[in-house]
């Protein structure tokens, strides 16, 4: 098959940086501290990091080597590297994850752009019942809430209509910089609060009597989706690196880094949540309950520096939502490009209007128009369901099955080691992993999910 000359990423800071902002999103705020809090702290983290070590990096480089050696789409990748087009269904499925995901997503993150908003115009400073009514009165409005997640949409479309470098790795330069930037000011004003050290030993005070298998899996899960496996997004901009980049390195960097940032998020929660007396819970009504009072009561005598606190939080969710909306958006453009043969413009827009569409749809059925359900839950709920527990480790799973036993393994030898000029030390490992650790783990996370295991 010939393949079309495309666009790499300029630099490996570039390649780094744009790939851990696609696993880097508003789960590592929501999730992340919340798991490893209630878990044994410390001992969670460490767990969690062991099964980024036997599933994370493995599925990741993975996705790397079908995307780079492929130089294409999600789809044709997976049709170029087997010669068969059976398995191109894989492809499909991760381009179709994607956007569902991104859908939904920008509702979400519409929310955030709403809340940004509402921070600068000091509109989150009443009490608890104002703040809980305050986001019930936006989230079922039937106007606003559409109208943020097209802007947000449209951020995004912005970005991706630029092109690889000029686009998305230009953006990412700025944007991860930026999101760690604001992670360690809040980080320090959190931990400078008086009581803030018992929130820091909440996260990080190992505590291994709560170590049980549910825990492990709880972590192993937790590993597999903050490092956006089985979305398409590692293939797809893998197909953006250049043939010296070293898949194992720039996997392992990446998984540093985001489990760093997964951290700080920890780290500037749970210090401000103990300091006032308050414990805090996962999921949307975290970010948009829970810490605007938590802002509040922990810098009700500084309410110049509590102002300020909640628009870095806010600019900061806005920026990891929209690194991670930036890949999923470039994953449908690119193969509408490839596979459609329109322009990126056209591609790009195509996306957009198909994404904002089904952010409407989401956005309505958990608001003005509750009756939008499918299997008796709201389309936003619904679609949230079916790619996390059944899409997106269905698409792994069938990666690492692809890869483990169906891709010719010295092309795989071929594309670990860089044709040579990277070490072959851990190929053995990564082979073992890919064919018999990473399925069994995935495998675990779905039975998990349904309470099978």
């Amino acid at each position: 098959m010939a393949q079309t000359k495309r666009a790499n990423f300029a630099s490996k800071i570039g390649i780094i940086l744009a790939t851990a902002g696609s696993a880097v999103g508003l789960g590592n705020v929501w999730r992340f501290p919340f798991m490893a809090g209630h878990n044994g702290g410390a001992a969670f983290i460490l767990l969690y990091f062991a099964c980024v070590l036997l599933l994370g990096i493995p599925g990741m480089v993975s996705e790397f080597i079908i995307g780079r050696h492929s130089q294409s789409n999600a789809a044709r990748a997976y049709h170029h590297i087997s010669g068969q087009r059976l398995w191109q269904l894989v492809g499909y499925l991760g381009i179709l994850t994607s956007v569902i995901i991104l859908g939904f997503y920008a509702v979400v993150a519409g929310w955030c752009l709403q809340y940004l908003f509402a921070s600068v115009l000091g509109r989150l400073n009443g009490d608890a019942d104002y703040v809980l009514n305050y986001f019930r009165t936006i989230s079922s409005d039937s106007l606003k809430p559409c109208l943020w997640a097209i802007a947000f949409i449209l951020i995004t479309h912005l970005v991706v209509v630029r092109g690889v470098q000029r686009g998305i790795e230009r953006a990412s330069k700025l944007l991860m910089p930026l999101l760690m930037l604001l992670l360690v000011i809040i980080v320090i004003a959190s931990c400078s609060l008086p009581g803030a050290s018992a929130g820091i030993e909440f996260l990080l005070k190992p505590d291994f009597s709560m170590v049980s298998r549910s825990v492990l899996l709880e972590a192993l899960g937790q590993a597999f989706f903050s490092l956006s496996l089985g979305t398409a997004c590692l293939c797809t901009y893998a197909s953006y690196f250049g043939r010296d980049t070293n898949l194992l390195r720039s996997a392992g960097q990446i998984a540093l880094l985001d489990t760093m940032i997964a951290i700080l998020a920890g780290l500037m929660i749970f210090p401000a949540a103990f300091s006032v007396g308050v414990e805090p819970d996962s999921g949307p009504s975290l970010i948009f309950i829970t810490l605007p009072n938590v802002f509040r009561q922990a810098f009700g005598a500084m309410p110049v520096v509590g102002y300020v606190v909640s628009i870095l939080f806010y600019a900061l969710l806005v920026f990891a939502a929209l690194t991670s909306t930036i890949s999923m958006h470039e994953i449908g453009t690119v193969f509408c490009n490839e596979e459609l043969h329109l322009s990126r413009h056209q591609s790009a827009c195509v996306f957009t209007v198909v994404c904002s569409l089904l952010s409407i749809g989401c956005s309505l059925s958990v608001g003005a128009m509750p009756g939008l359900q499918l299997f008796g839950l709201s389309l936003l709920d619904f679609f949230d369901f079916i790619t996390a527990q059944i899409m997106l480790p269905l698409g792994a799973f069938l990666t690492s099955l692809f890869v483990g036993w169906f891709v010719d393994q010295q092309l795989l030898h071929d594309e670990f080691t860089n044709h040579g000029t990277v070490s072959t030390s851990f190929f053995r490992a990564y082979q073992f992993a890919v064919r018999f650790i990473v399925p069994l783990c995935i495998l675990l996370i779905f039975l998990h999910q349904f309470g099978l295991v």
